[in-house]
C-alpha cells in the first residue's frame, strides 16, 4: 500500500471527508420527507410510495454491481484513479441528480422524481465506496472503527437536521397558500446542487494522502473467499432495510389515528428523533469504542456528550421538553447497552440488535406513546451498526479491502427492496403489524453478531474494537 502518510496530517482530509458524510445523510434522511409529500401529492398508496426509496437505494445495487464487474475484469477503478477522484466523481453525479428535481417538480411528473432519485443514489454509491475505506485508512488500523464511528456521527447529524429543515421548506415555507405542490420540491433541490458543486469544487483544492494498493491488479474474486465479508453482505443488507423501513414509515405511522393521530409538522419532528438517536449512537460509539479513552474519563466523557447532544436536538426540534423526555430514559439505556458492550465490536452489535428487536415487537403490540417511543429508540441502537458491520466485514481483506467495500455498498440494497415488502405488508395488514419486516432483519444482525464474536477469534475483536 503506498500511503503517503505523514504525522499530523489527517486532520484537514477528515474533516472534508466527514462534511460529505453528513451531505449523503441530509439527502438521504429527505426521502423521508419526500415520501409522505409525494404519496399525497400523487394520490400513492403505501407500496408506490416505496418506490422512492426502491430507485434511491436501487442505484446502489446497479452502481455497485457496475462497479464490482469492472473491478473484476479491468481491476479497481478507485485504485486506478484515487479515492479523492472518485469521491469528486461522486459529488458531480449527486449533484446531477439534484439538478433533476427541476424539471421533475415542473412537470409534476411522478417517474421524473423517480429517475432524479436514481441519478442520486448513484452518486453517492461513489462516495460510498470512496469514502468509507478512506476514512479506514486515515490513521492507525486499530482506530479504523473509531474514525468511521466518528464519521457516521456526522452523517446522523445530517439525518437529524433533514426532517426538520427539509419538512419545513415543503410542507411549509414553499408550499403555495397551505397546499401540497410539486414546486415545493424545486428550490430546495437546486440548492442542494450548488451545496454538492461547492463541495467538490472545495475536494478539488484540498490536498488529500494518496491511498493505493502495490500489489498488482488479478481477475479474481477474492474478497469472497472471507467469510465474515459474505455474512457481512447480508448483515448491511438487512441493517440498512430494516432502518430505512423504520425511517420511511415514521411519518405515516404518528399520523394513524390508533398510535398518535400528528400531523405531517408535528410528525418530522418525531422523525428527527429517531435520526438523532442514530447520532447520539455514534458519538458515543467512538468515544466508547476508542481504546485511548479508558476508565472514569471514558464514562464522563460519554455521559457529557449525551447530554450535549440531547441539548443540540432539543434546540432543533420544534417541541417541547415534555414531548422529549421520555427519550433521555431511552439514551440512558443506550449508554448502558455500550457498558455492558464493553468496546467488544461483535459483542456489541448482537446486543444492540437484540434491542431494536424488543422495541419493534413492543410498537407493534401496543399502541400510542408507548409505540411511539419504542419504534423512536431504535434509531439509539441502530447507531455503530453500519460502521461496525462494515469494518468487521472488511478486517484483513488487504488489496481486496475495495472489492469488498463495493459489495458490502452493493447491499444497500435492502433499502430499496424491504420497505417495498413492508409497504406491500401495511397495505394487507396495517402499518402497525407490517413492522415485523425490520423484526426479520435485526434477527440477522444478531445472528452475525454472534458469528464474528465467536469465529473470527479474539485477535480480530481486539484489533477492530479500537474503532467499534
Amino acid at each position: 500500500m503506498n500511503n503517503n502518510r505523514e504525522t499530523g496530517s489527517y486532520t484537514m482530509p477528515f474533516i472534508t471527508i466527514t462534511t460529505l458524510f453528513f451531505m449523503w445523510g441530509f439527502l438521504t434522511c429527505m426521502n423521508d420527507v419526500l415520501i409522505p409529500h409525494l404519496k399525497q401529492l400523487f394520490q400513492l398508496n403505501y407500496l408506490q410510495s416505496m418506490l422512492v426509496q426502491f430507485v434511491f437505494f436501487g442505484a446502489y445495487f446497479i452502481g455497485s454491481v457496475v462497479y464490482f464487474v469492472i473491478s473484476y475484469f479491468k481491476g479497481d477503478p478507485i485504485n486506478r484513479i484515487g479515492y479523492k477522484n472518485g469521491m469528486l466523481l461522486g459529488l458531480v453525479v449527486a449533484s446531477i441528480g439534484c439538478f433533476l428535481f427541476f424539471p421533475a417538480a415542473k412537470y409534476a411528473a411522478y417517474g421524473l422524481f423517480l429517475s432524479a432519485l436514481f441519478i442520486l443514489g448513484l452518486g453517492f454509491t461513489l462516495l460510498q465506496i470512496a469514502a468509507n475505506p478512506y476514512v479506514s485508512l486515515l490513521g492507525k488500523p486499530e482506530g479504523a472503527s473509531s474514525r468511521l464511528n466518528l464519521s457516521q456521527a456526522f452523517n446522523s447529524l445530517g439525518t437529524t437536521i433533514a426532517p426538520i429543515v427539509g419538512g419545513f421548506l415543503i410542507f411549509e415555507f414553499f408550499a403555495v397558500n397551505g397546499e401540497i405542490t410539486a414546486e415545493a420540491t424545486e428550490i430546495p433541490y437546486v440548492i442542494f446542487t450548488g451545496i454538492f458543486l461547492l463541495l467538490a469544487a472545495l475536494l478539488y483544492k484540498i490536498k488529500l494522502p494518496d491511498f493505493r494498493s502495490e500489489d498488482a491488479a488479478e481477475k479474481s474474486l477474492g474478497a469472497l473467499k472471507f467469510p465474515q465479508l459474505k455474512l457481512g453482505i447480508f448483515a448491511i443488507f438487512f441493517y440498512v432495510g430494516g432502518e430505512v423501513c423504520i425511517g420511511s414509515f415514521i411519518i405515516n405511522f404518528l399520523e394513524h389515528k390508533d398510535i398518535m393521530g400528528l400531523s405531517e409538522a408535528v410528525s418530522k419532528n418525531y422523525l428527527a428523533l429517531y435520526w438523532g438517536g442514530a447520532m447520539i449512537g455514534r458519538f458515543l460509539g467512538a468515544i466508547s469504542l476508542n481504546q485511548n479513552i479508558v476508565g472514569p474519563k471514558k464514562a464522563l466523557l460519554m455521559v457529557g456528550t449525551a447530554i450535549a447532544v440531547f441539548l443540540l436536538i432539543f434546540a432543533v426540534v420544534d417541541l417541547s421538553f415534555d414531548q422529549i423526555s421520555v427519550f433521555l430514559i431511552l439514551i440512558g439505556v443506550n449508554l448502558i447497552g455500550f457498558f455492558i458492550g464493553k468496546a467488544a465490536p461483535a459483542r456489541t452489535l448482537s446486543f444492540f440488535a437484540m434491542i431494536c428487536v424488543a422495541l419493534i415487537m413492543i410498537t407493534i403490540f401496543s399502541s400510542g406513546a408507548t409505540a411511539m417511543w419504542a419504534i423512536l429508540g431504535v434509531g439509539l441502537f441502530n447507531s455503530i451498526m453500519w460502521s461496525n458491520i462494515f469494518t468487521l466485514s472488511i478486517h484483513g481483506l488487504g488489496k481486496y479491502t475495495s472489492q469488498g467495500s463495493s459489495l458490502l455498498v452493493m447491499a444497500i440494497l435492502g433499502g430499496a427492496l424491504l420497505p417495498l415488502i413492508q409497504g406491500a405488508a401495511a397495505d394487507a395488514i396495517g402499518i402497525q403489524k407490517s413492522f415485523f419486516v425490520p423484526v426479520i432483519c435485526y434477527l440477522y444482525i444478531v445472528f452475525f453478531g454472534f458469528y464474528c464474536s465467536a469465529k473470527l477469534g479474539a485477535v480480530q475483536n481486539a484489533t477492530v474494537a479500537g474503532g467499534h
